[in-house]
């Protein structure tokens, strides 16, 4: 497993080592301990899976403390550009993102700690994306974020004409006018 660190502190690439012949590859999606160690300790305690057509965008997603979700995130099938946001008040990157693209041919995994919001959107004609995630679901506490927030000023790489959002995403409001964030001096991971 290698990991490259991004612009944001705490959200990593995790890129696997793939053994492939003839036959096929192999590779370990997800070890405990290696994560452990070369990200941080962590329990995840849910797996989610989701399939898309190309232009859907699904975000900017996270729920709030208490029950605030780390994810490890992977497509297994087609291509998104996968987005975390930080969202933690007083953060020296608070409102800047990093966008990644995961593919199923790239098999990189992009962790989104705590105090970050999280999309995506599909690039492909379909996409299986599949998270981890370190807290259960809990529908009181979901947070979001507008997709399209100019401050934050994100290339989804569609088109806007072709950008397919449920209902819920198409409300939620700026970075600015968000009633509940994080703050980046709390420790969110204490128990």
């Amino acid at each position: 497993m290698h990991i490259i660190e991004t612009d944001l502190e705490g959200v990593v690439i995790v890129e696997p080592q793939v053994f492939g012949d003839p036959r096929g590859y192999f590779f370990e999606s997800f070890s405990q301990r290696t994560f452990d160690e070369a990200v941080r300790p962590i329990r995840f305690v849910q797996d989610n899976e989701s399939k898309s057509s190309y232009g859907v965008l699904r975000g900017l997603h996270f729920q709030k403390p208490p029950y605030a979700q780390s994810k490890l995130v992977r497509v297994v099938r087609g291509t998104v550009l996968d987005v975390a946001v930080d969202i933690r008040r007083g953060s020296p990157t608070f409102g800047r993102h990093v966008a990644v693209e995961l593919s199923g041919e790239n098999k990189r995994q992009l962790f989104i700690p705590r105090g970050f919001a999280h999309g995506f959107s599909v690039l492909s004609r379909e996409a299986v994306f599949q998270y981890k995630c370190d807290n259960y679901y809990a529908p009181q506490s979901e947070g979001a974020i507008a997709w399209n927030d100019p401050r934050i000023g994100i290339d989804w790489r569609i088109p806007a004409s072709d950008v397919l959002l449920s209902d819920k995403d198409r409300k939620h409001p700026s970075l600015e006018e968000a009633p509940e964030l994080f703050d980046y001096n709390t420790d969110y991971y204490a128990r």
